[in-house]
C-alpha cells in the first residue's frame, strides 16, 4: 500500500502525458494525428481511467486508517527561503481525486458520442485531458504555491475549452469573458498569497493558519489586516466558483461543447474553488470576519442564480445558473462552519450535476436531429417537450437528477443540501431563510425544465415557434426592432451554430428527421452510470449514520456515529426542506405538465420581478456600462490625450528645432569677416543695453 502512495504523482502525470502525445503530434503531424480517432480517444480515456483506478486505491486506503502522506523536496531556495513542490495525499485529496477522475472519465467516454462528427474531436481530447491534469495537481498540491500555478493552469484550458469552436464570435466572446473574469479574482488570489506569506513566512497551509492566530492574539497582526488577507484569498474562489459578483462568465461559458459542461462547470474547475475554501479552512475559521463575508456570498449567490434560472429558456444556461446556486449552497455552507457539509454537498453534486449536464447535451443531440444545428432552436425548451416517449433513457436518467437536485428523499441531494440548511439554522437563521426559499425555487425551476422538455407533446416542429425564436434572435442582433421592423426575409437568414463548429461536416447536413432520437450507448452509458451515485451516494452522509463525516474528521477507520442524534430536530428541519420543494414542484405541475395555471398571466401581473429575471437582475448589462463601455471611453480619452498632449509636445519640439534651423542656416556663410562683424554688433548692442540701465 505504501508504494501507492509513492507513485501518486502519476495521477496528474498520466493524463498530462496523453496531453502532451496528442497535442506534439497534431502539432507536428496535424493530418496524420487527426485521423487516429479512435487511437487518440483510448490513449486518453485509458490514462485518466488509470489515474481514476489509482485514485479509488488510495480512498480506500485512506477511508481504512492510513495516516496522511506528504512527499516534496526543495524547488527554490534562496538563504532562509525554501519553496517546495511535491504532492499530498490526506482525507480531502483522496475523496477530490475520486471525483475528478470519476467524472472526468465518463464525460471522456460521453465525448466519443457527442463529438463524433467534430473535425476537432483529437483536439477536443488533448484538452480534455490536459484540464484533468492540471485539476488533479491542483488537487494533490500542498501548498499555496503549487495551489496557485495549477489554479493558472486550470484557467487557461478552461479558455481553450470555453473558446473550442472559437470561429464563431459567440465562442470566442465568452472564453474572453471567462478569462478576463477569472483575471480578476484570481488577482486578488495572489496579493491574499503573497500578504499571508509577508505575515506569516510560509505558504503551507497548516503553519499559516496556526501562526496568523498567533499573529493576532498576540497584537502583533491586528485583526482587520487578516480579515482583509483572507479575503483576498476568497476573491479566487468567488470567480472560480462562479459566486456574485464575479459570477456572469459561467452562463457565457455554455457555448463550448456540452461535455465541458458536465466536466468543468459541474464536477471539477467551479468545484476548484469550495476545494480551496475547505483547504484554506484553517485560516479562515479563525476569522469571524472572513467566515461572515464567505457565508453572505454564498447565501446571496445561492438565491440570485436561483431567481434567474425560474425564467431561462435555454436548457444548458438553466443549469448553468442552477450550477451557481448549488455552489452558493456550498460556500454558505463553508462559511457558517458546516464544513463538511460543504464538501458533502460538493461530492452528491458533481455526480447528479454532471449526469443533468450530459442529459441535457444528449437532448441537444436528439433536437438537432430535426431542427439543425441551429443552437435557438436545438437548445430551447420552448421547441421541446414530449421528448421522454422518444428517449426514454434521458428522461429516466434527467429525471432522477432533477429529483437529486430538488432534494427529495432518498436522493442524494436531499442528505447533503438538509445537512446545510440544518447547520445553517444553527448558525444563522437569516442565512437559512434564503436557503430555504432557494430549495424551493430549485425544485420549481429544475421541475419547470423536466415539464418543458419530457413531458407533453413534441413541439419540434412547431413553424410558429420557430419563427419567433428567429424574431427573438434577431432582436438580441439588432437586426429587427418589432414586427413592423422585420423585413421578412431576415426570418429565412442562415445563423452561425452553436453546437456545431461552421466548418463541421453536420453543419452544412440538410438532412432532417420529423422526431428526435435516443442517443447512441457512448452517450447514455455514462447517464445510467452517473445516475447510481446520484440515487445511492448520499446514503453514506445520514445524520444517524454519518460515515462521511467520521472519514473527513476521525483520524483513524471510519466508524459508524449514530450517538446523540435527534430524529425530532431530524424530521422537522428535513421535513420543512422536502415540504417547501413540494410547493415548487406542485406550482411546477400546475403551470408546464397540467397547464391549469397560465404562467404568462402571472408574468404580466409581475412584470418588474419577471424582467428583473429575465435579464439577470440586468448585472450584466451594469457590467457592460461600467466596465466594458466605460473602459472604451476611458481608453479613448487616453487616446486623445496621447495624441494631442504627449505628441503634441513631442511635434512641437521638432516643428521648432525644424524652423530655427531653417532660419540659421542662412547665418552660416562660411566667411570669417561676416562671423566679426556678427561678434561686434552683438558687443555693441551688449554696450548700448549697459549703458541705457
Amino acid at each position: 500500500m505504501e508504494t501507492l502512495y509513492q507513485y501518486a504523482w502519476l495521477i496528474p502525470v498520466l493524463p498530462l502525458a496523453g496531453a502532451m502525445i496528442i497535442g506534439l503530434g497534431l502539432i507536428s503531424y496535424n493530418q496524420s494525428v487527426n485521423r487516429l480517432r479512435t487511437a487518440s480517444s483510448v490513449l486518453i480515456v485509458s490514462l485518466i481511467g488509470t489515474a481514476m483506478v489509482l485514485s479509488f486505491g488510495l480512498l480506500w486506503s485512506q477511508v481504512q486508517g492510513h495516516a496522511p502522506y506528504v512527499q516534496s523536496f526543495d524547488w527554490a531556495a534562496a538563504g532562509d527561503f525554501h519553496l517546495r513542490m511535491g504532492f499530498v495525499i490526506d482525507h480531502l485529496t483522496a475523496l477530490m481525486l475520486v471525483i475528478v477522475t470519476s467524472v472526468a472519465f465518463l464525460v471522456m467516454i460521453y465525448t466519443d458520442g457527442y463529438m463524433a462528427h467534430d473535425p476537432g474531436y483529437v483536439r477536443f481530447y488533448a484538452y480534455l485531458s490536459l484540464f484533468s491534469s492540471s485539476m488533479l495537481g491542483l488537487v494533490i498540491s500542498p501548498n499555496l504555491v503549487q495551489v496557485y500555478i495549477f489554479w493558472e493552469l486550470v484557467g487557461m484550458c478552461s479558455y481553450l475549452l470555453i473558446g473550442f469552436w472559437y470561429d464563431r464570435k459567440a465562442a470566442a466572446d465568452a472564453c474572453q469573458k471567462a478569462f478576463v473574469t477569472n483575471r480578476v479574482g484570481d488577482f486578488g488570489l495572489l496579493l491574499g498569497i503573497l500578504a499571508l506569506y509577508w505575515a506569516t513566512g510560509s505558504f503551507e497551509f497548516d503553519v499559516i493558519g496556526d501562526r496568523l492566530q498567533d499573529l493576532v492574539q498576540s497584537g502583533a497582526l491586528s485583526g482587520g489586516m487578516a480579515a482583509l488577507f483572507a479575503i483576498l484569498v476568497f476573491l479566487g474562489p468567488v470567480a472560480k466558483s462562479a459566486q456574485f459578483p464575479l459570477h456572469v462568465w459561467l452562463p457565457d461559458a455554455m457555448e463550448g461543447p456540452t461535455p465541458i459542461s458536465a466536466l468543468i462547470h459541474a464536477a471539477t474547475m467551479v468545484a476548484a474553488g469550495v476545494f480551496l475554501i475547505a483547504r484554506m479552512f484553517p485560516v479562515f475559521e479563525g476569522i469571524p470576519v472572513a467566515m461572515d463575508v464567505i457565508a453572505w456570498t454564498g447565501g446571496v449567490t445561492a438565491f440570485l442564480g436561483a431567481s434567474i434560472a425560474i425564467t431561462q429558456n435555454d436548457i444548458k444556461k438553466g443549469l448553468a445558473y442552477s450550477t451557481m446556486s448549488q455552489l452558493g449552497y456550498m460556500v454558505m455552507a463553508m462559511g457558517v462552519g458546516a464544513y463538511t457539509a460543504g464538501l458533502f454537498h460538493l461530492m452528491t453534486h458533481a455526480f447528479f450535476k454532471a449526469m443533468l449536464f450530459l442529459g441535457s447535451g444528449s437532448v441537444i443531440h436528439g433536437m438537432e436531429a430535426v431542427v439543425g444545428h441551429d443552437p435557438v432552436l436545438a437548445q430551447d425548451m420552448r421547441l421541446m417537450g414530449g421528448l421522454r416517449k422518444y428517449m426514454p433513457i434521458t428522461a429516466i436518467t434527467f429525471l432522477i437528477g432533477t429529483l437529486a437536485i430538488c432534494g427529495i428523499p432518498p436522493f442524494a441531494g436531499f442528505w447533503s443540501k438538509d445537512e446545510i440548511l440544518g447547520q445553517t439554522f444553527n448558525a444563522n437563521p437569516a442565512l437559512w431563510l434564503v436557503g430555504w426559499l432557494t430549495a424551493g425555487i430549485t425544485a420549481f425551476y429544475m421541475f419547470r425544465m423536466y415539464f418543458s422538455t419530457f413531458e407533453g407533446s413534441f413541439r419540434g416542429n412547431d413553424s410558429a415557434i420557430k419563427q419567433q425564436l428567429k424574431i427573438e434572435q434577431l432582436q438580441r442582433m439588432g437586426l429587427a426592432f418589432g414586427p413592423g421592423a422585420m423585413n421578412p426575409k431576415e426570418l429565412t437568414a442562415e445563423f452561425p451554430t452553436s453546437d456545431a463548429p461552421d466548418n463541421s461536416p453536420d453543419a452544412h447536413d440538410s438532412h432532417h428527421s420529423s422526431t428526435p432520437h435516443e442517443s447512441p450507448l457512448a452517450m447514455w452509458l455514462p447517464l445510467v452510470i452517473l445516475a447510481i451515485p446520484s440515487m445511492l451516494v448520499g446514503l453514506i452522509g445520514t445524520p444517524f449514520a454519518n460515515y462521511f463525516e467520521a472519514f473527513i474528521h476521525a483520524p483513524g477507520k471510519v466508524m459508524e456515529t449514530a450517538a446523540e442524534f435527534e430524529w425530532s430536530e431530524f424530521l422537522i428541519m428535513g421535513g420543512s426542506s422536502v415540504g417547501i420543494a413540494l410547493i415548487g414542484i406542485t406550482l411546477a405541475t400546475l403551470m408546464y405538465r397540467t397547464q391549469k395555471i397560465d404562467p404568462g398571466a402571472i408574468a404580466d401581473k409581475i412584470q418588474p420581478l419577471y424582467q428583473l429575471s429575465l435579464n439577470k437582475w440586468y448585472i450584466d448589462d451594469i457590467y457592460d456600462a461600467v466596465f466594458v463601455k466605460g473602459s472604451r471611453r476611458l481608453a479613448r480619452q487616453v487616446l486623445e490625450v496621447d495624441v494631442r498632449i504627449v505628441d503634441g509636445l513631442v511635434n512641437l519640439t521638432g516643428f521648432v528645432t525644424l524652423v530655427t534651423g531653417e532660419a540659421l542656416k542662412y547665418l552660416e556663410s562660411g566667411k570669417v569677416q561676416f562671423y566679426a562683424l556678427i561678434v561686434f554688433g552683438a558687443v555693441l548692442g551688449l554696450v548700448l543695453v549697459s549703458g541705457i540701465t
